[in-house]
This record gives structure tokens, C-alpha cells and sequence, in this order.
């Protein structure tokens, strides 16, 4: 007798290959045959009607901290995702010396907008050490996770604070190494890094520190595991792109190791950047690299108040600080009048209009009714003010818990993206799911991908979308036994309708630490998400399964 068997569903199996109709059986977390099965199980899905596909892998998270106290990482099984990469963009929570932890906080915090409750209140912190680290979140997984560790925190266990002023020794890179081998026995998937970030006092973080020297030793060490590096390119700038592209072209070849690079963002400001970026890659996989830009499916929309900071002024260190300080502060810094004067010169000489002109009042409890869904643009004009006074005062006369909404303004057609996500050397990822919780929703990929590229655009099949984001994502990083539909292979299956599937509208969930408010979109058209064999989710809601692990 199987354990499980989803029946009757038109199988899309994670190849690319042409989807045909019939059933996956499953036994003792494994996929036990695929086609027409015969035989009894103690559980059968009824998919009639709905694709049975490959659970969805998602290569650019910051679950990092929401595992320990949600081991679902809510929304994304709701998504179809069943397996998620954490520990992106040089941060993770191991290795981590105690006496480092604030530091790592503060930059969770300032790059990927984390409550401070959720490292405060939500676990109790009991590791150092990578294994540690993932004791901890397996006590509780009903969702799979293939951890990077960060270069900042290696970084900064070998150097302490000398690893946020100046290049590493000798014997600092080979204390490093040594430690990545640790992590990456522990289970790691392999190693994040970032040429960007910034912490909450306006540093660049520790891995921006390194000289190619170190990133070359540490790649090294990837490549006598086969594991993956990930960077955070200078993403604004496609000059500096290319040579990064270059630079882990090299790594890919030196050391056989396979690289990715996220974000590539196509967008207005600069009209040519993805193509020049996409080109360049294919120039090196003709060499014979492994370099893969990761693209989103989806504008990213950032929603925010003044209740706290948001990634929205990441661009004005003032407006930062400000938002920074404890609710009183900020209330004294907000009605000062010097103080405000000099927030609105920031904002340029038009006060606002360009920046913050198009940002739409979200409406909810503390925004005035009528003006929900105008544009702060409209409001400022009412108002015989500039678009940076409005919100600032329109903030204060409603306790700050007014949100706005800059809606996708740099973002370009889906005709253009269409075709550069449908490029077999363009790797789907980048949601940044678990981070920016009160900012902006980071889930949607996959319900966009389907509705947007697939059903509207037909910029690829069925077929296409789902391989892109189960059997090749599983080739890219290395998991030999996920994201395809195969005997043998772990049982990870979503059931979804292809007609429907899509992303729902932005709405808040009051299920985090301390406020507990954060934005997700809700997803629609999927049936029923399998993780290694148990139904973790089904019909719109979670189950009590806990059977995810730890995977690399």
C-alpha cells in the first residue's frame, strides 16, 4: 500500500517535457512511480483537473529568523514553494559569536527591514556554530531549507571588528576557510556575499571588505565541495555588473563551482541594463562558466509608513536616521520645523514631486477614507504643499500609521521580461521572502510567473515555467534529489489549476513578533502542497506536518 497517491492529474514533471495525464505515488517520503498507478493508499489527492508538478524551489530568501519560530516560513508553501534558500546576501544567523549578535541584528535589520522583536522575543538563542544553527531550526520544519552561510558573519567570527575596516591576512583567510568547511559540513549550501550593503550605522558590511584574494580562497574551498557562491552585485550600475559577471566567471572556472548573482532588475532608470548584463553572462557560459543572473517575475512594490524605517528612503540618510529612532524621537524630530525643512531639501529641489509624487495612500484604519487611492501627488496639491511635507504632515495628524504604496515605478513591461525570464540561462528567484515584512510583500513569484508570462504573455509553456523553477533551479544549486517527478526522488509535489493560479492583492497578517503586521500577498490556484511526502498544506490552510529537512 502506498502512502499517498494524487490521482488523475495532468503531470508536469520538472523536464520541460510535454505534461501528460495520470497519477504519482508515493511511499516512505519518496516519489514510488509516476504514470497509471494501480493499487490502495491511506491518502489519495484527487487532482483532477490541476497540474501535479515538482514543489517549487525559491533561491533567494531571509527565512533566516522566521524558522525558528515558523518552520512553515509562512506564505511561501501557500505559493507551491517547498524548499527555500536562506542565508542570501551575506547574512546568516551561524557562525555567530554571542558578543557579535547585535551587530548581525542591526544588519538584518537595516538591509532587510527585520522587527527587532523577531531576534528579541521570538527563540531563544542557544548556538554559536553553524550545526547549532541548524539543530535549531530542524526541530520544527514543515518546509525544506538549503542554507548559505554569510561571508559577513565569517568575516566577522575570524576578525571581529576589524572585519568592517580592512582586508584579512594570510592567516585570517586561512582561519576563514577553515571555517567555511565547518559550515559547509554542517549542511550549508554554499557561501553569500555582497558588494552593496550597508549596516545601521551606514558601514559597509564586513564581506565588502574582502580582496579578491579572500573571495578566491573561499571559492576554493566551494569548489572541493561543488557549492554554490551567491553575490549582490552593484546592481545600480551595469558597468560594475559586467565586471562582477566577469569576476565570478572566473571563480566558475578556476575552482568548477557554480555562481549566481542577484538582483538583475530591468527597469526604467536604466533601459539597457538587463540585456548588457544577460549578454554578458552568455558570453561566459560559452566559456564554459556557471554564472546565473536571478530575475524576478514580479514589480516589487513597497508599501510603508513612518511608523518605521523602510527601504523606500534607502537613498536619504537623513529620512533613515530619523525613522531609526525610538517613537518619541521621531515624533520630536518630525515637528521640528529646522528639521523638517532640511528632510524636504533631501528630497530635491521639487520637494518630492519625482520621488514621491506617484506613491498612492493605501488606506486602512488611520488614513483619512477620502484619500485612499490618491496619489500623495493629488493630496500634496489639495493641500497647497509639496509632496515630502504632505506626507510627513498628513503622517503626524493620523499617529504616523498612514501607508502609502510606491507601485512598481521603475519596473518594465512584461513584454520585455517575458522573454529574458524564458532565457534557459536566467534563473528565477530574488523574492527576498522573509525580509522587508512590513515594506513590501515578498511572495508572488510563482502565482505571477503562471498568470502573467504564461497564461497572458505565452512567453513560455506550461512545461517551462515549472521546469524553471523545480528541475533546473535543483540542477543549479546542487539538489540531486528535488525538482523533478521521478521514482526515487524526495516526494515534493504542489497541485495547482493552471487556469487560476496567480498572486492575490497585498494584505497585512498580524502574525510576527512584536507589532506583528507584515504585508504578503495571498496565493490563489494552489490545491495541495506535499513535503516530502506529507500534506503540509491544503484548501487554504496549513497542516500539522512536520516533515521538512534540512537539504544540500
Amino acid at each position: 500500500m502506498f502512502d499517498v497517491i494524487v490521482k488523475d492529474g495532468l503531470v508536469v514533471d520538472g523536464s520541460g517535457a510535454p505534461g501528460f495525464r495520470g497519477d504519482v505515488a508515493i511511499k516512505d517520503g519518496r516519489i514510488a512511480a509516476v504514470g497509471k498507478v494501480d493499487g490502495e493508499a491511506r491518502t489519495v489527492v484527487d487532482a483532477a483537473g490541476r497540474v501535479v508538478a515538482p514543489g517549487f524551489i525559491d533561491p533567494h530568501t531571509h527565512f533566516d529568523v522566521q524558522l525558528l519560530w515558523d518552520g512553515a516560513a509562512k506564505p511561501a508553501l501557500e505559493h507551491g514553494i517547498t524548499c527555500v534558500v536562506p542565508g542570501n546576501c551575506s547574512l546568516s544567523l551561524a557562525p555567530l559569536k554571542a558578543s557579535d549578535r547585535r551587530a548581525v541584528v542591526g544588519m538584518f535589520q537595516q538591509i532587510e527591514e527585520m522587527p527587532p522583536e523577531a531576534f528579541t522575543t521570538a527563540f531563544e538563542w542557544t548556538w554559536e556554530d553553524f550545526a547549532g544553527y541548524r539543530a535549531a531550526i530542524e526541530k520544527n520544519l514543515s518546509i525544506n531549507v538549503a542554507p548559505l552561510v554569510g561571508h559577513s558573519v565569517i568575516r566577522l567570527w575570524v576578525m571581529g571588528p576589524a572585519s568592517q575596516e580592512r582586508a584579512a591576512t594570510p592567516e585570517e583567510i586561512a582561519a576563514m576557510q577553515d571555517l567555511l568547511r565547518q559550515c559547509l559540513d554542517a549542511g550549508a549550501v554554499g557561501l553569500s556575499t555582497s558588494f552593496v550593503d550597508l549596516d545601521e550605522h551606514g558601514r559597509p558590511v564586513p564581506s565588502r571588505f574582502a580582496q579578491f584574494e579572500e573571495l578566491d580562497a573561499l571559492a576554493a574551498v566551494l569548489g572541493e565541495y561543488g557549492r554554490m557562491l551567491q553575490v549582490v552585485p552593484e546592481f545600480y550600475a551595469t558597468d560594475i555588473t559586467i565586471a562582477r559577471i566577469d569576476q565570478l566567471a572566473e571563480l566558475s572556472l578556476k575552482h568548477n563551482i557554480p555562481t549566481t548573482f542577484s538582483p538583475l532588475f530591468d527597469t526604467l532608470a536604466v533601459p539597457d541594463n538587463a540585456e548588457r548584463a544577460i549578454a554578458r553572462v552568455e558570453e561566459q557560459f560559452a566559456r564554459g562558466a556557471r554564472v546565473w543572473p536571478q530575475m524576478q517575475t514580479r514589480p516589487i512594490d513597497i508599501s510603508f509608513s513612518l511608523l518605521r524605517p523602510s527601504l523606500f528612503f534607502a537613498r536619504l540618510p537623513r529620512w533613515v536616521r530619523i525613522l531609526r529612532q525610538p517613537l518619541e524621537q521621531r515624533l520630536a524630530a518630525l515637528r521640528d520645523p529646522e528639521t523638517v525643512e532640511k528632510m524636504i531639501a533631501d528630497c530635491g529641489p521639487d520637494g518630492g514631486e519625482a520621488m514621491m509624487g506617484r506613491l498612492v495612500a493605501r488606506g486602512g484604519d488611520a488614513c483619512p477614507a477620502d484619500l485612499a487611492g490618491k496619489t500623495l501627488s493629488e493630496i500634496a496639491k489639495a493641500r497647497g504643499q509639496v509632496p515630502a511635507r504632505a506626507l510627513i504632515d498628513l503622517s503626524l495628524e493620523n499617529g504616523l500609521d498612514v501607508a502609502f504604496l510606491s507601485a512598481s515605478q521603475g519596473h518594465q513591461s512584461t513584454d520585455r521580461i517575458g522573454p529574458m525570464l524564458a532565457n534557459p540561462l536566467v534563473h528565477i528567484g530574488a523574492s527576498d521572502g522573509g525580509a522587508h515584512l512590513a515594506s513590501f510583500s515578498t511572495y508572488g513569484d510563482t502565482g505571477y510567473l503562471f498568470s502573467e508570462f504564461v497564461r497572458k504573455a505565452g512567453a513560455m509553456s506550461l512545461e517551462k515555467a515549472v521546469a524553471k523553477i523545480t528541475g533546473e533551479t535543483a540542477d543549479i544549486w546542487g539538489l540531486k534529489d528535488r525538482g523533478r517527478l521521478r521514482p526515487g526522488l524526495a516526494a515534493d509535489v504542489v497541485v495547482f489549476d493552471a487556469d487560476t493560479i496567480d498572486r492575490c492583492e497585498e494584505e497585512p497578517a498580524f502574525d510576527m513578533p512584536g507589532d506583528g503586521m507584515r504585508y504578503v500577498r495571498a496565493a490563489r490556484g494552489i490545491d495541495t502542497v506535499l513535503v516530502n511526502g506529507e500534506v503540509a498544506y491544503r484548501s487554504g490552510a496549513y497542516t500539522d506536518s512536520r516533515s521538512g529537512v534540512v537539504c544540500v
